[in-house]
């Protein structure tokens, strides 16, 4: 049986552990009322709701536990604080997902040019083939090995908006909202990083609508 494609085993990479939750809490649009209200209890079931999608998330395009680690807490952090500004209750996962990811991108930014001086290695120690889930297979771990590595080589605009549609799984709307770019930049910049992934991985095209 030929070996599944790169993109196929993209929803083999693991995710970040999910804080058990005892019972179903309520939509985000009433927690989020909750919390503006002094409801701690609100502030506790959004953070473990969606602890898990910005922790995994974090972990994928940054490559390293540790400081997703950091960018999950700091992105929840920023947004109880800013949670006021949010005009669409029910969009509070896409709107604090924005708010990671742009402190995601300062930390690429800034560890490449710590890196350039040779001064930090602390990112890099998480690849998507070390993320993998345990029972993939070598040859699937090879192909996510070289995938990463293309992906290293993207701008972080580009490998971000990359991995939240193709790794995330995340429709185009969403990343661009994430992205905070219009719906046709983020295509754009999806199409570029596909475009430079078809050359060095074998990998099916990836057609966006238009």
């Amino acid at each position: 049986m030929p070996s599944p494609s790169p993109r196929a085993n993209l929803s083999l990479v693991r995710t970040a552990p999910r804080p058990a939750v005892e019972k179903e809490v309520e939509t985000d649009s009433v927690l989020v009322a909750g919390v503006l209200a002094g409801d701690r209890r609100c502030k506790k079931d959004l953070y473990l709701k969606h602890v898990g999608y910005i922790a995994g998330m974090c972990t994928r395009l940054l490559r390293s536990v540790d400081a997703s680690e950091d960018v999950t807490q700091e992105a929840f952090a920023q947004g109880f604080a800013n949670v006021g500004s949010l005009r669409e209750p029910e969009a509070f996962r896409s709107w604090l997902a924005a708010i990671a990811v742009n402190q995601v991108r300062r930390r690429l930014s800034r560890q490449r040019w710590l890196h350039f001086f040779g001064l930090d290695r602390s990112l890099d120690d998480a690849s998507l083939d070390d993320l993998a889930r345990e029972d993939l297979s070598v040859e699937a771990r090879s192909e996510l090995a070289l995938l990463d590595a293309v992906l290293r080589q993207l701008p972080d605009h580009q490998r971000v908006a990359w991995m939240l549609r193709h790794v995330e799984g995340e429709p185009l709307e969403a990343v661009a909202a994430t992205c905070e770019c219009s719906l046709a930049t983020a295509k754009r910049w999806i199409a570029a990083a596909d475009k430079r992934i078809r050359l060095e991985v074998s990998i099916a095209p990836t057609e966006e609508p238009s």
